[in-house]
Formats: C-alpha cells, structure tokens, sequence
C-alpha cells in the first residue's frame, strides 16, 4: 500500500506498517505500549494525534525509531536499538570502536552464511 504524500497522513501510515511488519494485532501493540487498543485504532486512522510520550513508547514497543513513525527516514530498518547502539559506539575511544566494528561486521558475516541461527 502506498504511503500518502501529505505530512500529515505519513504517522497513521507508518504506525499501521510498522505494527504490520512486526505481526502485531492492534490490541498486542497497545498492550506492549501501555495504552488502550483504541488508541492505536485513532492514531492508525488518523482521528487523533499521539502526545510525544505516547509516540516514544509506540516506537519502542515497535522497536524502530520515532523519526520513522515521523517520516523523517525511510528505512525501517533503522531500529531504535540500532540507533542506541550507534550514540554509544560514538563514547567508545578509537581502538575499542574499531574492536566493537570488526565484531558487529564479523556477526554480520555469521548471520549472512546461515551460522549464526
């Protein structure tokens, strides 16, 4: 399904995908966020807006970044625990970053040939 092209209709679109994607009924999702099915029946559809509260803990409980449910990114992918994990490989000093980057691309490399399942 398309994505609408107004600012507006991008948050109700990518809440809906993201709950998709994740195989969430509504009421699961709601559970997981600590809020009524309602709710994300309203914000799916448009009919109301999430309070930034609200917005972080959809993103959380959906595991993607709050700029993804905003539209600000396109990718999915792009998972709130990724986005962690980025702002703390920044604290790391040269050495030990280039460490935890070999080993990320080395789980990377296990997971593609099928051994690390």
């Amino acid at each position: 399904m398309p994505e609408s092209s107004g600012p507006n209709d991008v948050f109700p679109t990518r809440l809906r995908n993201a709950r998709e994607l994740r195989d969430l009924s509504q009421g699961t999702l709601a559970e997981r966020a600590g809020m009524q099915a309602s709710a994300i029946s309203h914000f799916e559809t448009g009919g109301r807006k999430p309070s930034f509260d609200n917005l972080r803990r959809l993103a959380d409980a959906l595991d993607v970044t709050t700029d993804y449910l905003l539209g600000r990114v396109s990718e999915v992918g792009a998972t709130a625990a990724a986005d962690r994990l980025h702002r703390d490989i920044q604290k790391l000093k040269a050495s030990d970053r280039s460490f935890a980057e070999d080993m990320i691309q080395r789980m990377v490399e296990r997971a593609k040939s099928g051994k690390g399942k």
